[in-house]
């Protein structure tokens, strides 16, 4: 009679010597020339039996039915045919057998499926596939507890977003830390979206100027959502705090999304042409927001009227820098008042620097108490004096107060770097603000445009706004020529 030889390996099985590919190929060979089997197939291949979708094995089932005449069909064990009972292949190849259609020959479990085995021998062929069944079960739930143990403890399982990098340590494992180079990019990316200035393709473009990278739009937008950079990991849907040190804090990402749903809201059609006033200006009549066109080179701004017709106007682009540029140009200050704030600044600067390092000093002395518990923690549970629940609880509750502490800590340096750019950008701004809204290119006049002004409305063809605090004093100031000390 003619064979057919079935040799499988799974993922899991690769590495066992005994069980590889052409260990079952040589002893399913031995098989059919002591038997006096004439060879009509060699079947080998990689594929779980665990799962319905089984391409590998379908052209195999395939192949079979196709004989015009009894083939053998030899396996080394029952597993290497399936371990699923419900696996309905099976059940056609076990029907076949029972018909004398063809014959199933375990080489390795010395079973033979054919028209004329027992009752025994059906019930011994049932236990070997269950049993096969059950492996694969007890590896799956060992797998998930393992993989859920380590997301307790707020160890990633994958290839560590970008911003981080994967390293093996000399204990032989691996871990992940911060890469210093890319995270100082992903900090940049988040900042700057998070001014409101930027579309995903101007974002795109200022990556590619920076920083020589060229992303696209989509790899941007999964990054701005990445809770991994403050502290999350999201796996399955589910969030855990991971151990690993925050890029940006809560706060920044948050403020990101924000931002990411005002975007949402404006018109695709529009939403990433490089219009100077796109998306920051609505109609002061029905709120809905000013749309740019473009018409014979110039570029035009008009409210949709999609609420209803209310003789709205359209306004040249040009107009409305005009406009602008006259709020600008009353952004002055006198030397003498310029100076007296910068010296009222240092002075504030001493007095917030001492309350920065007391705070900064303790929260670091509180964070390394707990890294000192975590490792008590973590010796006691070798040395058995604590078990696994109560290791997991006191290890979480850690964990959670640790992050927590890192993130303070990194709102108490981004609140230092703010305080410097700040006060350092408005005073500059008193002397060249004019010029830097009329030079400057699309997202750096619209990020002095969110920084400056807000409520941006087109009343007929006036441009109404509200300017945003501290400017909004130096605006009232340089009106009523009111300058005090």
């Amino acid at each position: 009679m003619k064979a057919i030889l079935i040799a499988r390996v799974s993922t899991e099985e690769q590495k066992e010597a005994g069980n590889s590919l052409p260990a079952q190929v040589a002893r399913l060979e031995r098989y059919c020339k002591n038997k006096g089997f004439e060879i009509l197939k060699i079947c080998s291949f990689d594929e779980s039996a665990y799962k319905d979708q089984r391409e590998e094995f379908d052209h195999i089932i395939d192949f079979i039915l196709e004989q015009k005449e009894k083939v053998i069909v030899c396996c080394d064990k029952v597993d290497r045919l399936s371990r699923n009972v419900f696996d309905k292949r099976v059940a056609q190849l076990y029907d076949k057998a029972l018909n004398d259609e063809v014959e199933l020959h375990f080489v390795s479990d010395g079973q033979i499926i054919n028209s004329r085995i027992s009752a025994v021998e059906k019930f011994q062929f049932s236990i070997s596939l269950g049993l096969a069944k059950y492996y694969s079960d007890a590896i799956s739930d060992n797998v998930k507890r393992a993989q859920e143990q380590k997301l307790r403890k707020g160890e990633w399982l994958s290839k560590a977003p970008f911003g981080y990098k994967n390293i093996r340590l000399e204990n032989g494992n691996s871990d992940i830390v911060v890469n210093e180079h890319d995270a100082h990019i992903v900090k940049r990316v988040f900042e700057l979206y998070a001014t409101g200035a930027f579309s995903m393709e101007l974002l795109c473009k200022r990556v590619k100027e920076e920083f020589s990278l060229s992303w696209p739009k989509g790899y941007l937008g999964k990054l701005l959502k990445n809770r991994f950079y403050h502290g999350t990991m999201i796996v399955k849907n589910k969030s855990y705090p991971h151990r690993y040190p925050p890029i940006i804090s809560k706060s920044l990402f948050d403020e990101v999304q924000r931002v990411k749903e005002q975007f949402k809201k404006k018109s695709f059609k529009y939403a990433g042409l490089p219009y100077f006033y796109r998306g920051l200006i609505r109609c002061a009549e029905c709120g809905y927001s000013i749309s740019p066109e473009r018409h014979k080179g110039h570029a035009y701004y008009h409210c949709t009227q999609y609420g209803g017709k209310h003789g709205a106007k359209w306004i040249r682009e040009e107009e409305i820098t005009k406009q602008l540029g006259k709020l600008f140009k009353s952004l002055q200050m006198p030397s003498s008042i310029r100076d007296q704030i910068a010296a009222t600044l240092q002075e504030v600067h001493q007095n917030k620097m001492e309350f920065h390092n007391s705070q900064f000093n303790k929260l670091t002395k509180k964070q390394q108490e707990l890294t000192n518990m975590m490792d008590n923690l973590y010796l006691d549970k070798l040395k058995g004096r604590i078990d696994e629940d109560r290791f997991d609880k006191f290890h979480e509750s850690f964990t959670k107060e640790k992050d927590d502490i890192s993130s303070r800590l990194m709102q108490l340096q981004e609140a230092e770097d703010n305080y410097y750019i700040t006060a350092k950008y408005v005073l500059e701004l008193t002397d060249k603000a004019y010029d830097l809204f009329m030079g400057s290119e699309v997202e750096e006049r619209r990020q002095l445009l969110t920084l400056v002004l807000q409520n941006l409305k087109l009343d007929g063809k006036k441009i109404v706004y509200d300017v945003q605090k501290p400017f909004d004093l130096m605006v009232k100031a340089t009106d009523r020529n009111q300058w005090r000390g």
